[in-house]
């Protein structure tokens, strides 16, 4: 008898390294790499990262889909996909180095070093007093699982955090916001702003025109989410009017970003190829292996995705 099998897809995330990893927890595992799969029918789970259109079709016994990071609207949006539970990846090597990023992003902008690497460029000594952490109001839009880490981090560091997200939540020194009114507020209150919120059908197109327009005058967005969460060409105006001070983004309409985008040329924009948080094998295989465990059990995956709510 043929072994229950799994088949993995990414076209960034390295095969051999999450065989090892997942072999190491589950042994009995058939472990496959798309496109070898060998027989569909053997194929109970999927281990993935946005693979192209109708790949789950090919697979009648799928029990399991797990997604290769923390974003799964690349999932719940498919028509090749039947009713299976779909789990996400939520590691701790994850949360931290999302935590790192939004540490990184906003402490170059509340230290002023966008100021000073203009400076040396121009070859100048150029002295900015630097101001006390509290002083900087940064708004965390979404504190799930990545985004209410990376908020308490930036509340313990000494920044005066807000966050906004679905449901109110309790998070040790960050004033927590719900609803239309409550993201206007941070919005308009906040010098940087932080996208963190899972993309979905509601909240595609979070930050557009009027958005951008009730944040202060240089304040700054960083968006780690999805590109889809912010107009483009929106962001792109508010950037080049002034109105918007810069901007960090690790994410994009289109990936990778086109050579001939205008974001790359845009005034006060750091880019960064979508390596925001990413997932380690070696500690997120314990998690798909136990989803695979309770899955076996007739329970359900841990990081169950709710396709209705979209997350």
């Amino acid at each position: 008898m043929s072994k229950e099998a799994l088949v993995f897809y990414s076209a960034v995330d390295d095969p051999a390294a999450w065989r090892e990893a997942l072999t190491a927890e589950l042994p009995e595992l058939d472990f496959r790499v798309a496109p070898e799969i060998g027989d569909p029918s053997e194929v109970s789970y999927a281990l993935v990262w946005s693979p192209p259109a109708g790949f789950f079709a090919g697979f009648p016994n799928l029990k399991l889909v797990t997604n290769l990071g923390a974003g799964v609207d690349a999932l719940v949006r498919r028509d090749d996909l039947v009713p299976v539970p779909i789990s996400r990846l939520n590691d701790p090597g994850m949360v931290q180095m999302m935590a790192s990023y939004i540490i990184f992003a906003v402490t170059r902008y509340a230290r002023d070093i966008p100021v000073f690497e203009e400076a040396q460029r121009r070859g100048e000594w150029t002295y900015v007093h630097p101001r006390a952490l509290s002083e900087i109001r940064v708004g965390v839009l979404g504190l799930g699982e990545l985004g209410g880490p990376a908020a308490a981090a930036l509340a313990r560091m000494g920044f005066t955090v807000s966050g906004w997200s679905r449901s109110a939540k309790r998070i040790e020194g960050v004033t927590s916001f719900t609803g239309r009114d409550g993201l206007e507020h941070i919005l308009s209150d906040s010098e940087i702003v932080v996208v963190l919120v899972p993309l979905t059908r509601d909240s595609e197109g979070l930050i557009g025109a009027a958005e951008l327009a009730l944040m202060k005058k240089g304040a700054k967005l960083v968006n780690a989410s999805r590109g889809r969460l912010v107009d483009e060409p929106a962001l792109i105006a508010a950037l080049a009017s002034g109105h918007l001070g810069g901007a960090t983004l690790d994410v994009f309409v289109e990936e990778p970003l086109p050579a001939s985008h205008t974001l790359w040329t845009t005034p006060n924009v750091l880019i960064t190829p979508h390596i925001a948080s990413i997932t380690v094998p070696s500690g997120a295989a314990r998690d798909v292996a136990e989803s695979i465990r309770r899955v076996r059990r007739g329970e359900p995956p841990l990081h169950e995705v709710h396709p209705m709510r979209g997350y």
